[in-house]
């Protein structure tokens, strides 16, 4: 059993910067890519950035480049997504993924944590 948490979700004027973790525990075993993708109400969860086991190779949205940041700390297990020059269309909930394997992909894993509020202001 694979569980996944997300932390760090709020509230923010446009133009701010939140920083979002995720903590990956139990059978975590191999290597695995992590990722977060979001989803606005009535719209699809979409990919938003995704990291490989070591690090070395990240996948970022279109609209995300530049602005948010995926990094991981492996002997914490954790995932973070920085977010900064936040626009009021960031608002969604921002899920935490897991997937096995190596590489990077927009592809979600079948492990994900229960979703974080972020909301930005105008």
């Amino acid at each position: 059993q694979v569980h996944v948490v997300e932390s760090g979700g709020g509230m923010v004027q446009a133009g701010g910067s939140l920083r979002l973790s995720c903590a990956a525990s139990g059978r975590t075993v191999g290597n695995y890519a992590m990722g977060w993708f979001r989803q606005a109400p009535g719209k699809e969860r979409e990919f938003v950035a995704a990291i490989t086991w070591s690090g070395a190779s990240t996948l970022y949205a279109d609209s995300m480049e530049g602005r948010f940041t995926i990094s991981r700390d492996n002997a914490k297990n954790t995932v973070h997504l920085q977010m900064n020059s936040l626009k009021p269309e960031d608002t969604a909930v921002y899920y935490c993924n897991l997937r096995p394997g190596v590489g990077v992909t927009t592809t979600p894993g079948n492990y994900w944590g229960q979703g974080t509020q972020v909301t930005v202001s105008s």
